[in-house]
């Protein structure tokens, strides 16, 4: 796979040293001058002197905790198609804000289904990218960053990234975090189960999709949590698209 440049998009094999020299995964750009124009942002990325708990008097669930300071929002192509939400101040949907509250199931018509199938298969071509990211000692930040980069190489906007303000463009959820967990410089430990989310916007339609992995040794506890988890989601796909929801419950229970 050819390496794009990290500030123009363009084919390139230059390296930040900083990166090499940090054990970080290689950033890469075609110039000195898109070097040096990508610094004040880049230089960002790199591993942090000091890292501390945002909300350290918080009454949390369990023993993981937030590892702050997160890095910058990462940049978006200007030729990839965005949706409304990824420029507004508070990362508001407008287009979602009008729908609110109606009933209304919209019947995509061929061309629109074609898309859908289209963007789905890109997102889990994603997703797949990520998944192999996820390893002893990697940041969940490392694999918010290569799922980006996955984005960007596919044309594909990060649904989350700025929705609502999220700053993040997959969500990682680490043992005792539900969903929505915020990539940032926690390190993947073993014995840790890590969901990775992801949700991505091309063509005009969403995708969005997670799969749930043991790190290393996982306690038979967390194994089967995850297993079980997985059977209720087969079970589900199973019954088909014309069942009762008070069915499903029973069949999944």
């Amino acid at each position: 796979m050819v390496s794009v440049c990290l500030q123009c998009q363009k084919p390139s094999k230059l390296r930040c040293p900083t990166c090499v020299k940090q054990g970080l995964p290689d950033a890469h750009y075609c110039s000195q001058d898109c070097f040096k124009q990508g610094w004040p942002q880049h230089k960002n990325f790199h591993q942090p002197k000091e890292l501390y708990n945002p909300w350290p008097s918080y009454k949390y669930t369990g023993p993981l905790r937030p590892v702050y300071p997160l890095t910058p929002r990462r940049p978006v192509k200007s030729t990839i198609r965005k949706p409304d939400w990824s420029d507004d101040p508070q990362g508001y949907s407008r287009a979602e804000q009008k729908i609110k509250g109606s009933n209304k199931i919209e019947v995509l018509n061929s061309e629109e289904i074609l898309k859908m199938r289209k963007v789905c298969t890109l997102a889990r071509e994603i997703l797949d990218i990520g998944l192999k990211a996820i390893k002893i000692g990697v940041t969940t930040d490392t694999v918010d960053r290569i799922v980006h980069e996955a984005c960007m190489e596919r044309d594909c906007y990060p649904s989350p990234l700025n929705y609502y303000n999220f700053p993040k463009s997959c969500c990682t959820s680490v043992n005792e975090v539900i969903c929505h967990g915020i990539p940032d410089q926690y390190k993947i430990q073993d014995g840790d189960i890590v969901n990775l989310d992801v949700s991505v916007y091309h063509d005009g339609f969403h995708a969005d999709l997670n799969e749930t992995i043991c790190v290393g040794n996982v306690d038979d506890n967390a194994r089967r949590l995850v297993k079980t988890t997985r059977e209720c989601l087969d079970e589900a796909i199973k019954l088909g698209i014309d069942v009762d929801c008070s069915q499903a419950w029973c069949t999944l229970s």
